[in-house]
C-alpha cells in the first residue's frame, strides 16, 4: 500500500517522533476547536457583565458564583420552556418512528409499485434548502389540507413536519435491506402478516438504527429555532431556544449565557451517553456479507 510516508521511515526513531508530534498537534488542535466554545460558554456564565465586556477578554473568571445559573432558571422561565421542549421532542420522536419505520419497511420489504420512484422523490427533498420549504410548510400548518385545521400554537405543528424525514427513511431502509429475506419468508410460512413481521422480527433486530433515528430526531427538534419561532408565537408555548431568544434583551449577559449552558446540557449528555450507539447505528447495514 502506497502512502505519503513509507512504513520503513515510520520505524526509525526520527520517523516515530515526527509521526507522534504531528498526530498530537492535529488531535489537540481539532479537540480545542470543538471544546473551546463550550469552555467559553460555561466560564462566561460565571463572569460578571464587566468581565465579559473587558478587552482583552479574560480566560478565567475572577470568582466562581454558581448562583447565576439559579438566576437564569428563575428569570427566564427555563422550567416552562424545558417542559415544552420535552413535549415537542417526545411527540416528534413517536411520530417519526411511526411514520418513517413503516415507510422504510414498505419500501424495503413490501416493495410497492413505483417504490424506487417514491424513494428517489424522498431523497430529492434533501437537496432542497430548508429555508425554501418554510413558507409552504407554514401555509400547510396554517390550513391543513382536507381537514382545514389551524395547527399554529399547537404541538402538532412541530410533530407532523418532523415525522416526514427522507433521511431517516433512507437510513432505516438501508438497514432493513440487510435483514435476510429467508427470515421473513419463514415467518410468512408460519402465517405471520406483514404488520406482525414488522413488530416481532424487524423491529427487535433493528435496535441500533432505531436508536440512531431516535437520538437524531430528538436532538433536531431540541435545537430547532426558526420553525418553532414561526408556529409557536405564544410565550407559554415556546421551545427553549425561542424562549431564551425572546427574553435575551431583558437579561444581563452572564445570565443569558448561563441559560444557554442549561439548554445545551441535555443534548450534550445524550451525545456522550449514546455516542457509541450513534456511530454503530450509522454504519449498520452499510455492508453485507
Amino acid at each position: 500500500m502506497r502512502t505519503l510516508v513509507s512504513p520503513l521511515a515510520l520505524r526509525t526513531p526520527h520517523g516515530r517522533v515526527v509521526y507522534w508530534a504531528i498526530l498530537t498537534v492535529v488531535v489537540v488542535g481539532f479537540t480545542g476547536a470543538f471544546v473551546f466554545p463550550l469552555y467559553w460558554m460555561v466560564t462566561g456564565a460565571l463572569k460578571s457583565p464587566d468581565e465579559l465586556a473587558q478587552i482583552p477578554p479574560s480566560f478565567f473568571p475572577d470568582s466562581f458564583d454558581l448562583g447565576v445559573y439559579a438566576d437564569a432558571w428563575n428569570q427566564l422561565q427555563l422550567g416552562t420552556f424545558l417542559r415544552n421542549t420535552v413535549l415537542y421532542a417526545g411527540g416528534a420522536w413517536l411520530f417519526t418512528l411511526a411514520v418513517d419505520v413503516t415507510a422504510a419497511y414498505a419500501l424495503s420489504k413490501l416493495r410497492p409499485f413505483f417504490g424506487r420512484v417514491i424513494l428517489g422523490a424522498m431523497l430529492a427533498t434533501l437537496m432542497i434548502p430548508p429555508m425554501v420549504l418554510l413558507l409552504p410548510t407554514y401555509l400547510t400548518a396554517k390550513d391543513l389540507p382536507i381537514l382545514h385545521l389551524d395547527l399554529l400554537n399547537t404541538p402538532w405543528a412541530i410533530w407532523l413536519p418532523a415525522a416526514a424525514n427522507g433521511f431517516f427513511v433512507f437510513l432505516l431502509k438501508r438497514f432493513f435491506d440487510s435483514i435476510p429475506r429467508e427470515l421473513l419468508e419463514a415467518a410468512e410460512i408460519d402465517g405471520a402478516t406483514p404488520l406482525r413481521i414488522l413488530w416481532s422480527i424487524v423491529l427487535p433486530v433493528s435496535r441500533p438504527i432505531l436508536g440512531v433515528v431516535s437520538i437524531l430526531s430528538v436532538v433536531t427538534v431540541w435545537k430547532d429555532f426558526v420553525w418553532p419561532l414561526l408556529v409557536l408565537p405564544e410565550t407559554d408555548k415556546m421551545s427553549i431556544s425561542v424562549g431564551i431568544a425572546s427574553l435575551s434583551a431583558q437579561m444581563p449577559q452572564n445570565v443569558l449565557i448561563a441559560s444557554l449552558v442549561i439548554a445545551s446540557l441535555p443534548t450534550i449528555l445524550v451525545f456522550f451517553v449514546f455516542q457509541r450507539s450513534i456511530m454503530a447505528g450509522l454504519t449498520a447495514g452499510s455492508l453485507k456479507g
